[in-house]
């Protein structure tokens, strides 16, 4: 069996962003040889997300409103998290939502994705450097 490792980082200029990293995990893929096997992709922090969905800026914005809806920023003193001296507990709350990681099947060569599928990096508080692991495995 084969194993593969890659890491991706992002700084985010805004304190949320959704980019699609399919184009990234299809270029590991490619590079691990791998043709039939498993690959997971995960943030690496606390405040960021990995997840599948559509590429669509229409859901993007519908995404950004309902997590804001669900986790609000502000005001920043109604999260106990907050009197450590962050501002960010919504941001920790935004990925547990919308998640840590996301496995998809590799086959023949390829990521196995339903129709309009693709892989996101979800960024809830940034402003500085996060990553993304790739762990690659197969034959």
């Amino acid at each position: 069996m084969k194993s593969y490792r890659k890491e991706l980082w992002f700084q985010t200029p805004g304190r949320r962003a959704f980019i699609n990293i399919t184009g990234e995990v299809e270029d590991a893929l490619r590079a691990s040889g791998v043709r039939e096997g498993l690959v997971l992709v995960n943030a690496m922090h606390i405040t960021a997300s990995v997840f599948i969905n559509d590429d669509e800026s229409g859901l993007h914005a519908d995404y950004e409103k309902w997590l804001e809806h669900l986790a609000p920023h502000e005001p920043v003193s109604s999260y106990r998290h907050n009197r450590t001296g962050e501002d960010n507990a919504d941001a920790h709350m935004k990925r547990q939502v919308m998640g840590r990681e996301v496995v998809v099947a590799i086959t023949e060569g390829r990521l196995d994705f339903g129709p309009w599928e693709r892989i996101f990096y979800g960024e809830f508080d940034g402003g500085r450097r996060k990553r993304v692991l790739i762990k690659i495995i197969g034959e």
